[in-house]
């Protein structure tokens, strides 16, 4: 597999990744692994059906994620866990701020992936967990063309049912990768130094959808 079908492969994965989180009813009441098995081909029909998210249309996107995935993943401790323990020392506006740059980067780098999303499914493993455990691993595979590619969620139970805050593709955990990217600009620019950052990639992906 060359490095640009994995490109490519590994985007699809974390746009159906983020996108399978997508409108889950009463998942106070499921368990984590079958909620994941029952929305994904709900979504994928979404996906599949809507053109403009197909085309990777920030607007679009920004609302199906607003609307239907920001709810049921706990954003704040992911957000917090890719930035490591700057995280405590960081402002209230700053870490807001710091939410909102990542999420509008991690939608504007996988929007684009959206159209590779087509005769692919995601088959759900056996959950290996306790009855009272309330943080699990949910382990799929996306299939389709090629070989199956590993797609897990890391999950937490809370109040209002599961939540995902952090994802593995292909053998990668998402927070981790972004963790070492972060550590750098926070080593040498500090917490304004990583907002501002992330805000210039968001400019710059927004420059690249426009050319």
């Amino acid at each position: 597999m060359n490095r640009r079908t994995l490109g490519r492969l590994l985007g699809a994965s974390l746009s159906l990744a983020f996108l399978a989180a997508a409108p889950f009813v009463h998942a106070a009441d499921e368990a984590p692994d079958a909620l994941i098995k029952r929305v994904s081909a709900e979504v994928l029909d979404a996906i599949r059906s809507d053109e403009e998210v197909q085309a990777g249309k920030i607007d679009k996107v920004l609302a199906l994620v607003d609307g239907k995935v920001m709810p049921h993943v706990n954003f704040t401790r992911m957000t917090a866990s890719a930035v490591g323990r700057s995280w405590r020392q960081a402002t209230p506006e700053q870490k807001q701020r710091l939410q909102d740059e990542f999420k509008a980067l991690l939608i504007r780098t996988y929007s684009g992936a959206l159209s590779q999303v087509n005769d692919q499914r995601l088959d759900v493993k056996p959950l290996r967990a306790a009855a009272g455990d309330t943080e699990v691993v949910v382990r799929t595979e996306v299939l389709g063309r090629g070989d199956p590619a590993q797609l897990d969620y890391r999950m937490e139970k809370t109040a209002t049912g599961w939540k995902i805050y952090d994802l593995n593709v292909l053998g990668i955990w998402m927070v981790d990768t972004y963790r070492n990217q972060f550590a750098q600009e926070l080593k040498a620019n500090g917490i304004d130094g990583l907002i501002a950052a992330l805000a210039q990639r968001n400019k710059s992906n927004v420059g690249d959808k426009k050319s």
